[in-house]
Parts: C-alpha cells; structure tokens; sequence
C-alpha cells in the first residue's frame, strides 16, 4: 500500500510540474517610443482575448515582478519601457534587467519576445548576451541590417543643423547621435556589422516584414532589412511573414501575433 501510494503522489508530482511550465511574452518597443504603444496600438487586448495575461508594465525604477507569486493563466504577457534614445548596448542592459527579474518571477516559464522596429534588434543583441534562455523572437519592422534614415539622423545631428533642431521640436535628433551610428546600414567596423555575425541561440526567429515601401513611413526601414533571414548569422534560420501597412503597430499586428504564438509556440511544447 505504501508503494501504491508514494507512486501515486510522485505521478502527481511529476504532473504538476508539468503543468506549472508555461510562457512569458515580453513586448519590447522601438525608437521614439514606449511600451504603452503595444497598449494604445490595441495588440495587448487581442493577446489579452487569446487567454494572454497582461501582468503590467516595467519601466526604469519601477518594482519587479514579485517571485513565488502565484500567477492565475499559464500564458502571461508583460510591457516593458527602455530608454530609446540610448545607444544599443545601453538599451540591452536595461532589457536583460527586466528579463532577469521576470525569468526570477516565472522561472519554470519558456520566454518569448517579440521587438518593434529598433525593439527586435535590441532583443537580439540580448539574446546574443546570452544571459538567460529564450524560446523565440518576434520582430515587427525591425532594421536588422540598419537603415540609411539613421545615417541622416546622424548627419543631422553632426551638422550644423543641430542648432536648430531643439527650436523644432526634433532635440531627439542630437540625443539620439550614438543610437544612429548603432543602427546604421552595416558594413565592417559597425556594431551591426558584428552583430550579424555573431552565432546567435537556438530559437525560433520569425520577421514580421512591412513589404509595402510606398510610403515614406513604411520606408523608414527597407523590407530587405527587416528580413532576419538576411542576417548572416541567421540566414535560412527565420521565417518570413509579409504584412502591409504602415512602420507603426497596428490592430493587425496584434491578430498576426496571437496566429503566430498559436502556430510555433504551442502550449504543449512548454515544457520541452
């Protein structure tokens, strides 16, 4: 009776566990940005009704998730704010930062990010850190490859002109100088150039590519560098999702991503 029963509670045990494993999804906003976007832009509430639950917003200064909380959903999603005018490398720290404290809050959690515009390439150079596992990134419009808008941008800020951008209302420009030479188009001697070229982890990549380059705002980042498939490091590792629209979020985005968790991220594949 004692071998049926010390059976019993290791089966249950064992089951438990099981089921305690779950998913963590953190939004990470783009340049110029925060990440109350993914709120206002309306994606939270699609992710929200596919079972996702919102556990609030980190941003600078801000408490932690608590650790050993007990967490009502197994699928939790968490908005985070980074300094988006900082250099890459600065916005990385602030990103490992949260995710520490998150991995510490759901540590039997497979973590999932996904990156908006300059917020995919910072979770990248994160993940290429390598501090902490995750299971897969999403990016949306993300200049994997750099954009030329930033070469302008630097230009600007290098110029003259950095003068008068203050009295316009663009002081971002000069604030941002480092940031622009970070995303700049790669070529050797970039931080992008060596990025690329970094073995990155085992995940699942997945680019979300605005393929429509008519307009002046979906050209702010070339469909070519959006592709993670383009990145050396990474090239024949990503799939590739077209989408129209403009560089901003948009309510599709947020159908697109509760398709593509259901998709590759399955609950069943938690606790592989």
């Amino acid at each position: 009776m004692r071998i049926y029963q010390l059976l019993i509670s290791l089966f249950l045990l064992f089951n438990l566990n099981i089921a305690a494993a779950g998913q963590v999804l953190v939004l990470v906003h783009g340049y110029w940005s925060e990440g109350s976007g993914w709120r206002t832009a309306g994606i939270v509430p699609h992710l929200q009704q596919a079972g996702w639950q919102d556990q609030g917003h980190l941003f600078p200064n801000a408490a932690l998730p608590p650790t050993g909380a007990a967490y009502p959903s197994d699928r939790h999603l968490y908005t985070i704010t980074l300094p988006s005018e900082a250099p890459l490398p600065i916005q990385a720290q602030w990103l490992d930062y949260f995710l520490t404290g998150i991995q510490k809050a759901h540590t039997d959690d497979d973590m999932i990010l996904v990156g908006h515009s300059l917020g995919g390439v910072v979770a990248r150079l994160s993940m290429v850190n390598g501090q902490f596992p995750v299971k897969g990134l999403i990016t949306i419009a993300s200049p994997h490859l750099g954009t030329d808008k930033a070469e302008i941008g630097k230009w600007i800020a290098d110029s003259p002109l950095s003068w008068v951008t203050p009295l316009v209302g663009l002081d971002t420009i000069n604030r941002s100088r480092n940031l622009y030479w970070d995303v700049s188009r790669e070529y050797p001697a970039m931080p992008l150039f060596h990025l690329n070229r970094t073995p990155h982890p085992k995940a699942r990549y997945i680019s979300i590519v605005r393929a429509n380059e008519s307009n002046f705002w979906t050209a702010l980042v070339p469909a070519y560098s959006q592709d993670m498939n383009n990145v050396p490091a990474l090239h024949g590792r990503a799939i590739t999702i077209p989408s129209g629209g403009g560089h901003y979020l948009q309510p599709a985005d947020g159908v697109a991503l509760v398709n593509l968790l259901a998709t590759h991220f399955p609950e069943s594949e938690t606790s592989d």
